[in-house]
């Protein structure tokens, strides 16, 4: 996609951070912008922000774990703007400590956020899209952190390990349908991630973890020297435009990622061992994709 004029983009956390910065962008580019977050105050204060500069905006308040209210959001983007054509599913939270404390209700809130919530956007958006039959892209956040994983973020990282995943697998399931797909994977933003915790509900508040305000203000000194949101989105838009997957534009993050993959590649077999396994295997497999193909064309009515 090059030609934004007139398009709309759904844009979830878009109150703040990373999803307020491509608001910014692609409204300066054309788009009617939609902002979804769970903060009424901080959908008003960016809504005054956009429309200051011309963009045609509009707020929702929504939480992303709930599904029918993020249905309700898509009927309520429809009406005011139109078939929406750029999903961004970009609202994070996180929280740090020692993985082996962490409770349920930790792993229920990060999930819910980070990987439910990137569910329920394209659950919501991806059939509307597709019927409206006019193209566009999805773009889901994921983080660095879906490479590699430590302890002390292994929830967070465990959610964007999925992210990743499923975003690879609607590249696949989207390629010849118009509509392209890519997964923003950034380290440092400046951004208000570090009070995420503030909106943790009530529900899940039963924390293995010790969060106070020295962690909040320590954190927000990193995220304070992190990639500016717009720059950040300039690098999306430029994605978007070139239909390119992958978004980290961190030049600093390659030697961890290239540590990381060879460690990938160390643990493999020569290329050239067990040819008579590789065969076999190939040969299984082919046949498996070839059946798959008949069935999914029977069942689906897709292309055999």
């Amino acid at each position: 996609m090059r030609d934004f004029a007139g398009k709309t983009a759904f844009i979830t956390g878009g109150a703040s951070g990373a999803g307020l910065g491509q608001a910014k962008v692609f409204a300066d580019a054309g788009c009617n912008i939609v902002i979804a977050d769970i903060r009424q105050d901080a959908i008003d204060a960016a809504l005054a922000e956009l429309k200051a500069r011309g963009a045609n905006a509009h707020g929702i308040r929504l939480d992303i774990t709930d599904r029918a209210a993020f249905a309700a959001a898509a009927d309520e983007a429809e009406r005011v703007f139109g078939p929406v054509h750029l999903l961004f599913n970009t609202a994070g939270v996180s929280i740090f400590g020692p993985l082996e404390k962490a409770s349920y209700d930790d792993y229920d809130w990060i999930m819910g956020v980070n990987w439910w919530g990137v569910v329920n956007g394209m659950q919501s958006f991806v059939p509307r899209m597709l019927a409206h039959g006019e193209g566009g892209h999805i773009v889901n956040t994921s983080s660095l952190g879906c490479f590699v994983a430590t302890s002390g973020a292994g929830i967070y990282s465990a959610s964007k390990f999925a992210v990743h995943g499923i975003t690879m697998a609607m590249r696949d399931a989207l390629k010849d349908k118009g509509i392209g797909v890519s997964v923003l994977c950034p380290a440092n933003i400046r951004s208000n991630i570090a009070e995420s915790i503030k909106t943790r509900p009530a529900h899940l508040a039963n924390s293995g973890y010790a969060v106070d305000e020295r962690e909040i203000a320590a954190l927000q000194e990193i995220y304070a020297q992190g990639m500016d949101p717009e720059e950040l989105a300039g690098h999306v838009k430029d994605a978007i435009e070139d239909d390119r997957f992958y978004i980290i534009p961190y030049p600093e993050a390659r030697p961890m990622l290239e540590a990381a993959f060879q460690q990938v590649l160390d643990a493999l077999p020569p290329i050239d061992s067990d040819p008579e396994g590789q065969a076999r295997r190939a040969t299984a497999m082919g046949r498996y994709v070839e059946a798959r193909r008949q069935m999914d064309a029977e069942r689906y009515g897709q292309p055999a």
